[in-house]
């Protein structure tokens, strides 16, 4: 673990209240059924002159102020469709998709007054609530490598700002930025892991595989309609 969050989490990290990835909620009898089709993609990433890795830093510059994103979250998610375009060609993800998703998970990484540094990484933690039963949740006990992400030992959290288990970040996590630590708690390799979460099973977000991306992230209809609807105003 990057173990700077072993710092920021101190002993007994306060709590954040977020929107949990789905799978936690139980009680999802009041979703509408399938939302239609995908929102509108926006215009792909504008890349600095004469590179293929490089967003244009005047690109990102203007669309985190016209869409009132926080800039350095802006730049990670225009790394990540940048770097989907290789990692998941068959995906065709977009920004607004990975922007919309840290929207509602923890409002682009600045949950409880949370702040991104240049480096990505929040200054203080954002940890989702106690997964024991109760107000909606599974009961998930937490594990050795889990505990030490959000440092309860009974109970696990989620964490960072695209709200990562422990046991998904296993399967989606990635290095990102190049640091060498794939870490939930910064915005770069957690907006990463959300791709490769959304773009598994060779899913194509241009179109039908869009909502069952969405819905695989979180079980739950109404959530898609949130995502697609913030989605949908970024690509506006």
């Amino acid at each position: 673990m990057s173990r700077q969050r072993v710092a920021i989490l101190g002993g007994s990290a306060v709590l954040t209240l977020v929107v949990l990835v789905g799978w936690f909620v139980v009680d999802r009898s009041g979703d509408d059924g399938p939302s239609g089709p995908p929102p509108k993609a926006a215009d792909k990433v504008v890349m600095a002159q004469g590179s293929d890795t490089e967003p244009d830093a005047d690109w990102v510059t203007q669309t985190a102020a016209d869409r009132l994103i926080p800039r350095r979250a802006m730049l990670a998610y225009a790394y990540t469709e940048i770097a989907s375009r290789t990692a998941h060609p068959r995906c065709h993800l977009r920004w607004n998709t990975i922007a919309a998703i840290g929207s509602v998970e923890s409002a682009h990484g600045t949950l409880g007054g949370a702040g991104l540094t240049e480096s990505g990484l929040p200054d203080k933690p954002i940890i989702g609530p106690a997964l024991d039963g109760t107000n909606g949740t599974r009961a998930i006990e937490a594990t050795e490598e889990s505990t030490q992400f959000h440092g309860d030992e009974e109970w696990d959290h989620a964490v960072g700002p695209f709200q990562f288990l422990t046991s998904s970040w296993e399967l989606y996590g990635e290095d990102a930025d190049g640091d060498g630590d794939d870490d939930p708690f910064d915005i770069d390799d957690a907006a990463m892991g959300a791709a490769n979460h959304l773009c598994d099973d060779d899913r194509d977000l241009s179109g039908d595989g869009w909502v069952p991306a969405v819905y695989a992230y979180n079980n739950s209809m109404a959530y898609v309609k949130k995502v697609r609807s913030i989605a949908t105003s970024f690509a506006d």
